[in-house]
Parts: C-alpha cells; structure tokens; sequence
C-alpha cells in the first residue's frame, strides 16, 4: 500500500500544486468532475446499463474517496471494466475501459468490492471523506453502500478493508500508466 499512495502522490501531486482560478468551473473543469462523481453514485446500475451477474451479484460499481492535499481524488471501477479517475480539481482520467490492464483492474477492484457488502453500510448521501479518512461507495442493486476507513488504518494494514484500498490503488496505477503511453 506504501508504494501505491507514493505512485498516485507523485502522479496527482503536480496536478493539484497547480494554481486553481477564482473563475467558475464551465463543465469542463472541477465542477464537471464533481457532477461525473454524482452521477456515478446516484444513477441506480440499471441506468448505467448493469444487471446481477453470477461473478457480480451484489456490486455493480465501487468507488474510492481519497483525500490528498486540499483535493479529493475518486477512483471509479465497475463490472462493466470501466474506470475513470475524478478529482476536485480539474484533473481527471476518463474511459479506461479501452485498455485490456485497465479492465482487468477495474473488475478486480469491484470483485474486491463484492467480498466487503456485508462491511458496508446503506447510504443516500454521498459527502467527501473528511482529512484522514477514505471513503468507499459500492453502488449495489440495491442501492448505495458506504465504508469509512482510516487514512492510517489503510496504510499499517489494520482494516480489513486493506485489499480493497490495494485495487483501488492497483486501478489508478494501470490509469496511470495508460495515460504516460499516450
């Protein structure tokens, strides 16, 4: 889990040291990442086009909250193999899933996610995790779970939920390494 927080803090760190504008988002900045977080978390799996499948019965799609510096950085898997990664500034990777590494990833994080539905609990509300707190949103079939861990419990490897953080950051690596290719 070390290595992978210092892959994203060298990977998002520029992005979020550079300056920010007083000027309104105009849907193609921060705001618009904000709205894509939204509506991943709001729109029910049948909207998204996901059903229940044998591998993915309860979890359609997983979402990790992840506080760094004055920014939130979410990354976004579903059964599907897509991913994405939003933040609130006005960073963003979008449409992973045309990347046989990235999918693969994307799955795994959701399969992961699936192990830890009983962890969760239900939710209607979709707030950012406060500092020292990560969140992760499982948007199921029925409905919206949430689980708060611990900034510090994730990187000693004291929470359960440590394998789910691993995907998440293994997710954002194959995004990463994806856009250097480019």
């Amino acid at each position: 889990m070390k290595r992978g927080i210092l892959v994203v803090i060298l990977f998002v760190w520029p992005v979020i040291v550079m300056p920010q504008t007083n000027n309104p988002a105009h849907n193609g900045g921060a705001e618009m990442m904000r709205e894509l977080r939204l509506k991943i978390l709001s729109s029910s799996p049948a909207e998204m086009g996901l059903k229940p499948t044998p591998e993915y019965p309860q979890v359609a799609t997983a979402l990790m909250d992840w506080p760094l510096g004055t920014n939130i950085v979410s990354v976004y898997g579903a059964c599907s193999g897509d991913a994405s990664i939003y933040t609130t500034s006005t960073f963003g990777v979008i449409g992973g899933i045309g990347h046989e590494k990235v999918r693969n990833a994307a799955h795994q994080f959701v399969k992961i996610a699936e192990t830890h539905y009983t962890d969760a609990i239900p939710t209607k509300d979709f707030p950012y995790p406060k500092p020292g707190h990560i969140y992760f949103y499982l948007v199921c079939f029925d409905g919206v779970r949430m689980i708060d861990v611990t900034e510090e419990s994730l990187r000693t490897g004291k929470t359960k939920c440590v394998n789910l953080g691993n995907a998440a950051q293994q997710l954002i690596t194959e995004l990463r390494l994806t856009t250097e290719k480019k």
